[in-house]
């Protein structure tokens, strides 16, 4: 149980030491869930849906000039498990966003930017506890590069020091990220925490978007119907902090920030096909100082284990 409490700590300890972006192209879209168990290659599809305000007002009151804007995102993905220890991991996005403001709408369609992952397995504990309960943890770190596909239009940023550069399909850069996972099972029931940290790099037109860290802990418990398929349903936190945009060289007040999200989901396994989603709400939040006001989230997914 000792090396339980230094894995969680460490893992914490990780998640808080560094700042990054909330406010970047797809508006926080780093959460997945709980991945499904698979042994050697899974493959699927993942819907996720995303809105926000920008440009409030004084105590995040609307205005006429309040833009309503809506990301959706269908994204195709996959996982290759290589050896024991090993594990590559990729996503598609195709990217459907929309803006709204004083009855006028913009819309941009079209390929994301597509990310690359890979992960060693460096702790696989099983044995039993507690009269003979079974207990099971296992803990991934990995790291990964993400991919300028998605187009990125300089033009639309428009004067940053008013205006948030979040309506793009790509950010036209490469971005370096960190990532955990852990989790901790007694019999049916465990505890799954993730942490990642985005490192984003300046594109061609000198813009960086600010560094995102993700953090999540979800309780959740394995539930068999008719030794046929699993149902687990989880519920958790998740929390982002960023730092700020930076511009020529120039921080950008509208941007950064952090915001505190609970988490409710629910993942359904029938042989070799799982399907699930979870549902994320705004607990807390400070985006761009009070500029920017994320709504709830959702993600939908289908996966096939092979």
């Amino acid at each position: 149980m000792k090396k339980i409490a230094i894995t969680i700590a460490a893992l914490f300890l990780f998640a808080n030491a560094h700042a990054c972006d909330i406010c970047g192209c797809g508006v926080g879209g780093a959460y997945i869930g709980i991945l499904p168990d698979f042994h050697k290659h899974i493959f699927g599809l993942r819907y996720r849906y995303n809105s926000l305000q920008t440009h409030l007002g004084v105590g995040g009151m609307a205005t006429y000039l309040t833009t309503k804007e809506r990301y959706n995102t269908v994204e195709l993905w996959g996982g290759w498990t290589i050896g024991k220890k090993f594990r590559v991991m990729a996503a598609v996005p195709y990217a459907f966003n929309e803006r709204m403001n004083l009855g006028s709408a913009d819309s941009k369609n079209g390929l994301g930017d597509i990310s690359i992952n890979g992960y060693y397995r460096l702790l696989n504990d099983k044995r039993t506890v507690f009269s003979k309960k079974l207990l099971v943890q296992t803990l991934w770190i990995g790291g990964g590069v993400k991919l300028p596909t998605g187009k990125y239009v300089a033009a639309d940023k428009q004067n940053t020091s008013q205006n948030t550069n979040l309506f793009q399909l790509g950010t036209a850069s490469y971005d370096f990220s960190l990532h955990l996972m852990y989790d901790l099972r007694i019999q049916d029931a465990g505890l799954n925490i993730s942490g990642s940290y985005k490192m984003n790099t300046a594109n061609k037109y000198h813009y960086s978007y600010g560094n995102k860290l993700s953090t999540t802990a979800q309780l959740y418990c394995k539930l068999r119907v008719k030794n046929k398929f699993t149902v687990a349903p989880n519920a958790g936190i998740s929390y982002e902090n960023s730092k700020q945009d930076i511009d020529n060289k120039i921080s950008v007040d509208v941007s950064g920030g952090n915001l505190l999200l609970g988490t409710l989901g629910v993942e359904t396994t029938f042989k070799k096909i799982s399907f699930g989603g979870n549902w994320q709400t705004p607990l807390s939040q400070n985006l761009a100082n009070g500029f920017v006001k994320a709504n709830s989230r959702m993600m939908l997914h289908v996966s096939f284990m092979l």
